[in-house]
């Protein structure tokens, strides 16, 4: 522009517009500050983060994902890393902390890199190489996983560090039990779909009641008081289509001219009900499952004739009732026959907190199952069930793949070992990059040996000298305070968990890294008399819990 010149505004009024250095420091911060706030929830004596919503709510959890998801994040470059940690739990159902934590060290050490003149592009280039070579070295370190044992201990290292008040021995039963009921194969390939394991929360009684039912539980009672509560040797028809006259799709008017014909047309109402029952008799089924509504006249037909009814399930349930049942679902009632219908040991109503529930249990085979999650509070009720979901994924996977890694961080100690050996061969100021990688890798062990209470250099001085001896299972025994073999004190890492949790962290520190010009519009004015967050050493606009 030539002195003298108005300068020309292309940008709104009120716009703000970081460049260069200014841009890539403020979102490198962010990204830091946002890892920071979750690093100390890390493994299992990681701490506890409480979050008071707007309206008061409260919620007590140290799992990653639940954490982020929660926090009033606004900072744009705290979102990314957010829906980074959004996408490894969606993907992979754990490992969230760690996206966090290992993509705001890529990025604090890239701040080094950048520091000392080199370029953001070589940088990213140098990662993407580093985390080409990680996935080769953890396919080569991963172990084969096939008996319930190891799946078990997969399991309560899941669990491990969850406030549920309960020990995580118990509720790792329970989920390799569930797993392995509804695995199914197809040719050589194992296939674990979780959506058959269904989760239900009861607050009330003692987290030690949480149990796993060979069966489901549907959230409904029977349909009349006169009905049998406990049903033998059940055979279960479901129907999808509601046990009631139906009503024409357009207006209609029934014009009764003789009076004696009304009570004709009532009976001939009646008759029809009554017969929707007669049909369920005379097939043999005595219990009903019904997608719709029940009828009150068909409701005491069956009632009378001692089959257990249950109206208005829900799709899902039904679909998970056939699964378990091994029935087809009809919409016809004279579809139902032997081969329809399903079996179940006990079919019963039973009181659960101030609820009446159905219990459909000892199905043989069933490929749908039910975990009822009871606990004195909600909060505790809560916790375990997100507890259980991250266990029940990671064994899920694991089932799946076969495979398994050291945890306690030994798995990053070697990664961190054979990147370091790998740069000598790249050569370049790549070589810097996969260093830098190398190097923030370490921030797992660091951050476990700091969340235990141990010495964190000493700790990672150690660790490197085990694994340069050879001894690459070495990891940090949160337990016992020192490092020791992970594979023989029972501590694993997922194989797919630890590989999605690399790719995403490196995928969004090299997208932030790539951003040289941050242009923000104006906010609109927010209403007045909100109460302010608890957001102290954020960046500003990163928000509060």
């Amino acid at each position: 522009m030539m002195s003298g010149q108005t300068p020309i505004l292309i940008l709104k009024e009120g716009t703000e517009r970081q460049q260069g250095k200014n841009a890539q420091k403020n979102n490198i911060e962010a990204a830091k500050a946002i890892a920071d706030a979750v690093r100390t929830t890390l493994g299992p004596k990681g701490m506890d983060k409480m979050m008071v919503d707007s309206i008061g709510d409260i919620i007590i959890s140290n799992d990653g994902a639940t954490i982020l998801k929660e926090m009033d994040v606004d900072h744009p470059t705290a979102k990314m890393i957010v829906e980074a940690s959004k996408s490894q739990d969606t993907a992979v159902g754990d490992g969230t902390t760690t996206v966090v934590v290992f993509a705001g060290e890529l990025l604090k050490q890239a701040e080094a890199l950048l520091d000392q003149g080199v370029h953001s592009t070589i940088i990213a280039d140098g990662y993407h190489l580093a985390a080409e070579e990680a996935r080769k070295q953890l396919l080569a370190m991963s172990v084969s996983a096939k008996d319930d044992a190891m799946l078990r201990k997969i399991a309560i290292t899941a669990l491990s560090g969850k406030n549920t008040g309960v020990a995580p021995e118990f509720l790792a039963d329970l989920v390799v039990n569930a797993i392995n009921s509804v695995t199914e194969t197809d040719g050589d390939k194992i296939i674990v779909d979780t959506a058959n394991i269904k989760v239900d929360k009861k607050s009330g009684g003692s987290a030690a009641d949480t149990k796993f039912i060979n069966g489901l539980i549907i959230d409904k009672e029977k349909v009349h008081s006169k009905m049998p509560s406990v049903v033998k040797n059940a055979k279960i028809a479901l129907i999808n289509s509601a046990l009631e006259i139906k009503k024409t799709e357009i207006d209609a008017k029934v014009q009764i001219t003789d009076p004696s014909k009304i009570q004709e047309f009532l009976d001939q109402e009646s008759d029809t009900l009554k017969e929707m029952a007669e049909k369920i008799k005379k097939s043999g089924a005595n219990v009903v499952l019904c997608q719709k509504g029940i009828d009150d006249t068909v409701q005491y037909y069956l009632a009378k004739y001692g089959i257990y009814g249950v109206r208005r399930v829900k799709q899902s349930d039904m679909e998970k009732l056939a699964k378990a049942t091994g029935a087809k679902m009809i919409t016809d009632l004279d579809d139902i026959t032997e081969e329809t219908m399903g079996k179940a040991e006990t079919v019963e109503e039973r009181k659960i907190g101030d609820d009446r529930m159905t219990f459909v249990t000892g199905c043989k085979n069933p490929k749908a199952v039910n975990i009822l999650i009871r606990g004195g509070t909600e909060h505790v009720v809560d916790e375990i069930d997100r507890s259980l979901n991250d266990a029940i994924r990671v064994v899920a996977i694991t089932k799946e793949d076969g495979r398994y890694l050291p945890g306690g961080g030994a798995t990053e100690a070697e990664l961190a070992m054979k990147l370091r050996s790998y740069s000598n061969s790249v050569g370049g100021r790549e070589q810097l990059s996969i260093e830098a990688f190398a190097k923030a890798l370490e921030i797992i062990p660091r951050t476990l040996a700091e969340n235990a209470g141990m010495d964190p250099i000493n700790t990672l001085i150690s660790l490197k000298s085990e694994h340069e001896k050879g001894n690459k299972n070495f990891g940090v025994d949160m337990e016992a305070n020192k490092i020791t073999d992970m594979i023989k004190a029972g501590v694993f890492d997922t194989f797919r968990v630890k590989t999605h949790a690399i790719s995403s962290a490196v995928e969004v520190a090299t997208m932030i890294l790539r951003i040289d010009d941050v242009i923000a519009s104006k906010k609109s004015s927010a209403p007045q008399g909100g109460a302010g967050g608890m957001g102290g050493g954020m960046p500003p606009g990163m928000g509060g819990y």
